[in-house]
């Protein structure tokens, strides 16, 4: 895309959200609608969170993390602020919860609850920021350069006319050892162009969604070799002409994390390292799930492959794990790696 078509996209998705969309049964598809279980910590929040941020809400997932205390969080496309106050909760007083987004209707009411939704969580000053900007462009927004803790997403990257763009963006903004945790709408083939330029299927999540492989490739781009899939499932598109217009291709709604890391690498090697959890992240006593295929019990060892040993190592999670070996020695490919694109769950939901 040249320059005027990518801001023409902005222009498209920013009318979309701020003028077509007055709540989010307006939505033509349920490709932008949340169908994950969320955690009873999240749900006792969002209860405490004013109905009017909660009806503009559009998201795919529920990409909040755990271990967020005293963090400094960015939420790319934050809209309403949903997120963004369930993670203010989360931070406590003393963290800082950040949200970024073009959409001036969107942020009219998230800036409109800020002193409510203070009050209501009992707190002396106020630890949000709603900033208006471009996620392609967090330096204009004054994100700085290893500032960010957590960044999270809750299906906006699709809506991105330069991906690539808003990838570099995050790994500038966040700390060594920083964490992306997202969700978004993922594809198992290219989207087409024809169903790229169809103003419904972009807006409602669909058109720009990412190739899984594209995906990956634009993270080694940027020096992030794995990346973890933690929750994937398939959407059935209930819109009959849209569903016309798609054909055979495969959508996902995904939460995937990723860690900013330097010592990554491309497959996963054995270097007979062994984690064990040692129960002590809140709300997690007995056990703590990485990713879809590394659930950690409390007090059992597992063998883990290097790129997990650092995850564990060389994050904020360091505290509440103990990690045996080293890499002095190799031996091997381990049998570890991302699961695949595909999966037999179905969900009806990719963002309400």
């Amino acid at each position: 895309m040249n320059i005027t078509q990518l801001n023409q996209k902005k222009m498209d998705v920013k009318n979309y959200y701020g003028r077509v969309l007055k709540s989010n049964e307006d939505l033509k598809t349920s490709a932008c609608c949340t169908t994950d279980r969320l955690p009873d910590e999240i749900k006792s929040i969002i209860k405490n969170i004013e109905p009017e941020i909660l009806d503009k809400f559009y998201g795919c997932g529920s990409p909040i993390p755990k271990l967020l205390k005293n963090c400094t969080v960015l939420d790319l496309g934050c809209g309403t602020g949903r997120d963004v106050y369930v993670v203010s909760k989360l931070v406590g007083e003393n963290g800082m919860s950040i949200g970024v987004d073009m959409t001036d209707e969107q942020l009219a009411v998230a800036h409109k609850y800020k002193d409510v939704q203070m009050k209501r969580f009992e707190y002396s000053k106020c630890n949000v920021d709603f900033r208006k900007g471009y996620i392609e462009d967090l330096k204009e927004a004054g994100i700085k350069d290893n500032s960010i803790d957590v960044v999270i997403s809750n299906c906006v990257i699709n809506l991105s006319p330069d991906k690539a763009q808003v990838f570099k963006e995050i790994f500038r903004v966040l700390k060594p050892g920083g964490e992306l945790y997202f969700s978004d709408i993922f594809t198992a083939s290219r989207v087409s162009k024809k169903f790229h330029d169809d103003a419904l299927a972009y807006g409602e999540c669909l058109g720009g969604a990412l190739y899984i492989e594209d995906f990956r490739r634009i993270l080694a781009g940027f020096g992030c070799l794995d990346y973890r899939v933690i929750a994937n499932k398939k959407i059935e598109i209930d819109d009959p002409a849209l569903a016309q217009k798609a054909g055979p291709m495969e959508f996902y709604s995904m939460t995937v994390r990723a860690f900013k890391l330097n010592d990554l690498e491309d497959r996963c090697e054995d270097y007979g390292q062994v984690a064990y959890y040692q129960g002590t992240i809140d709300g997690c006593p007995n056990a703590f799930i990485l990713d879809d295929h590394h659930t950690f019990v409390t007090d059992k060892p597992i063998l883990v492959c290097g790129n997990t040993a650092s995850m564990l190592m060389n994050t904020r999670y360091r505290k509440h794990f103990k990690i045996t070996g080293d890499k002095s020695r190799h031996f091997g490919l381990f049998p570890c790696g991302p699961a695949p694109s595909e999966t037999n769950s179905t969900g009806k939901g990719g963002c309400c």
